[in-house]
């Protein structure tokens, strides 16, 4: 009977890897949230209703009966009776269509019609930056860790998920409701209100993340560390790629862009849920913590103080995590953003699948980074991992930049290396951090981490939105858009992988400086 309280909970395999499934499910769902509108940027940029044709190809809907009424009228038809209200699926019209040069006449038949939103592209990246609006501005990411490290685990994640679904369902109705022509700050309202849920779930998101990598690292500290962290990445990248793959079928089904993010928001409700059922377990496992301790005659350790912080800011080693982390990612998650509308428009891909090849990313991440991280874990070469992964990121980005290879098979393969690269780096990364900080101290370190990112998570979508409205938009002498060049803003993902390589060179340099560990393996032997 000893020998049983002497065990903690967090000592059972089953009960660790259960506590892990549940709030990676958590994060898995708020992820989805997240990436939901990546694919919808060329929905949401148009104006009006557009057009889906069987054969994957698409159409803005007043350009289509423009091009219908010509074609009558130059086959000495009688004009058509059509409107925008009288397209409807199932309908076969004839247009012509410029093939080599030439214009050839059509047949298409429509298979779905969805409303556009008309945003620009400006808008578009400030909306996508608007995700870490209040943890930059306001510091509420910092003031997350700090919550986190003084409430605990429980109040902390129990308030995040909140807030993550109380912006989702602003975001739905934002995008759900016709605000006609009015505007807000000068803005677009819809895009405003948007935009504000999307900074609400943002907040929420990033401090449920810090609480989830908390909880790991109290479940797994001494054991299966970074397969665990590995493992809950993998499961929040099947969260983004279901939204890559399935947002803008769901949206042409539906008709509306606001269908995806209500389903979202469903999801959010459920994850909600299952973290209640995780603070059960958290509650048992401090208690049999608190038995061992009783046991033991142990000193109960300090908590939390604010004097703390000093100790985190000193680290050289800290903020080299935090500036690779900052660099990477914005290599990474902005750039995830704008790329369904690269595949349209560099490689040739329709648009129906164009925003399946991103979703290879984090379907290669799903597979690898529980690799990586067991691989951490028995043998080491943390730093060495972020290294290669930084290179591999800056190869890629130097590909989608060069005007080679304009073929979707080449897409294809480019981004199966980005997930690569994308796995090795947060595999080695997030468990480096606790090789580095003290335990109660590690919920502020990792909102710090977190907060930094968001900067980038901000700022970047804005620069590229901004470069790709003023320098990689193509348009005719009319003014009327025929294209993009993304050669500028891929250069700019390329120039954050440069910075990424330099970081983690002077990471590596530190480790062997302070022996921090990070070469070292994560499991200790018995």
């Amino acid at each position: 009977m000893k020998e049983k309280i002497q065990k903690r909970l967090s000592d059972s395999k089953a009960a660790r890897w259960t506590a892990l499934f549940i709030v990676s499910f958590t994060m898995m769902c708020g992820y989805f949230l997240t990436d939901v509108m990546s694919p919808l940027e060329n929905l949401l940029t148009t104006k009006g209703r557009v057009v889906y044709f069987t054969d994957d190809t698409s159409m803005p809907a007043d350009s289509l009966i423009a091009k219908v009424r010509l074609f009558s009228a130059a086959e000495m038809l009688s004009e058509p009776d059509l409107t925008v209200e009288k397209l409807e699926t199932g309908a076969k019209l004839q247009y012509c269509e410029a093939i080599g040069g030439k214009q050839v006449p059509v047949e298409k038949t429509i298979s779905s019609v969805a409303r556009g939103e008309g945003w620009s592209s400006t808008e578009y990246g400030f909306f996508s930056g608007a995700y870490g609006l209040i943890n930059v501005f306001l510091l509420m990411l910092f003031f997350g860790g700090v919550i986190l490290d003084k409430m605990g685990i429980r109040f902390t994640g129990i308030m995040s998920s909140g807030l993550m679904f109380a912006g989702a369902l602003i975001k739905w109705y934002a995008l759900a409701t016709d605000f006609g022509g009015a505007q807000l700050f000068g803005m677009n309202m819809q895009v405003v209100l948007a935009s504000a849920g999307f900074a609400i779930f943002g907040m929420g998101a990033e401090i449920t993340g810090i609480t989830v990598s908390k909880v790991i690292v109290k479940w797994f500290a001494g054991k299966e560390l970074a397969l665990a962290m590995g493992l809950q990445v993998a499961m929040a990248r099947i969260g983004t790629a279901l939204a890559l793959a399935v947002s803008l079928p769901v949206a042409r089904m539906m008709g509306n862009v606001s269908y995806p993010v209500l389903f979202g928001a469903i999801l959010l409700c459920v994850g909600f849920g299952s973290y209640l059922v995780y603070c059960m377990m958290d509650r048992k496992e401090d208690a049999s913590a608190e038995a061992i301790r009783m046991e033991s005659g142990k000193k109960k350790e300090d908590g939390f103080k604010m004097s703390d912080l000093k100790q985190i800011f000193c680290s050289r080693g800290f903020w080299l995590i935090n500036l690779l982390c900052l660099m990477f990612y914005a290599g990474v998650f902005p750039f995830l953003k704008f790329a369904t509308k690269l595949m349209i428009f560099k490689y040739d891909v329709p648009e129906s699948f164009a925003g399946l090849i991103p979703a290879l990313l984090p379907f290669g991440t799903i597979l690898l980074t529980p690799v990586f991280g067991s691989l951490y874990d028995r043998i080491g070469r943390g730093a060495t991992l972020m290294i290669i992964g930084s290179v591999m990121l800056t190869a890629v980005h130097v590909l989608f930049a060069l005007p080679i290879m304009n073929y979707w098979w080449f897409a294809v393969v480019v981004m199966i290396v980005l997930g690569i690269a994308f796995s090795l780096v947060p595999s080695a990364m997030w468990p480096s951090v606790p090789k580095i900080i003290p335990m109660k101290q590690l919920g502020s370190a990792y909102a710090i981490i977190f907060y930094i990112q968001n900067i980038g998570l901000t700022m970047v979508p804005w620069l590229i939105g901004w470069v790709i409205e003023h320098w990689a938009t193509l348009r005719n002498e009319a003014g009327v858009i025929t294209g993009y060049d993304y050669t500028a803003p891929m250069v700019i993902f390329a120039i954050f992988g440069v910075c990424a390589i330099v970081i983690s060179l002077l990471l590596r340099a530190e480790d062997a400086k302070k022996h921090y560990g990070l070469q070292e393996a994560n499991m200790k032997k018995s």
